[in-house]
């Protein structure tokens, strides 16, 4: 069900519809109130489906089960819903082969969990001058010991801290495409 209201019946405002049978056949342009008499006639209501159509839209049909189909609708679209997060890794210059190792695993666990993983580089002092050659060549070193198949979402970029770049999952087709 949508936020906006749902009129039914007597309350559509527009004079002519185009309306769709209890069965789903197009029963054309038509009057309102022809609309009401042929819903009247199979003991239904006349749901406004699409108010902002030109002719707006209308469906002869039980309101209850036109509700319940709304509710079973937006269950589906709900449960297929997955917010994506962005998990954060960060590492000094100075972290350590078993730390790196360590970092690694928990992005590769986050990354087959579905979230995407912002790697940064945390730069102090006089770190932000050196060779940026030299410190992606550090933020690369955690991109190799990821074990889960990624792409790169967002580049290598510099930013205040220091470094940063973002990895995603990569789906099936482009993991078979890179083999």
């Amino acid at each position: 069900m949508s936020k906006e209201y749902i009129r039914i019946n007597s309350q559509i405002k527009a004079e002519q519809l185009r309306v769709i049978g209890a069965e789903g056949e197009n029963i054309g342009v038509i009057s309102r109130e022809e609309a009401l008499r042929q819903a009247q006639e199979v003991d239904l209501d006349l749901i406004e489906i699409s108010p902002k159509a030109n002719p707006p839209v209308a469906k002869i049909m039980d309101y209850g089960k036109f509700l319940y189909d709304q509710k079973k609708k937006q269950k589906i679209a709900k449960a297929k819903s997955h917010t994506v997060e962005v998990k954060n890794v960060q590492v000094k210059l100075a972290t350590g082969e078993h730390d790196l190792g360590l970092k690694a695993k928990k992005a590769s666990k986050w990354l087959t969990q579905g979230h995407r993983v912002k790697l940064e580089l945390y730069l102090r002092g006089r770190e932000k001058y050196m060779d940026a050659n030299f410190l992606k060549e550090r933020l690369k070193r955690i991109q190799n010991l990821i074990t889960e198949e990624y792409k790169v979402a967002d580049p290598i970029k510099k930013i205040p801290k220091g470094y940063m770049l973002i990895i995603e999952r990569a789906s099936k087709q482009e993991s078979n495409e890179n083999k």
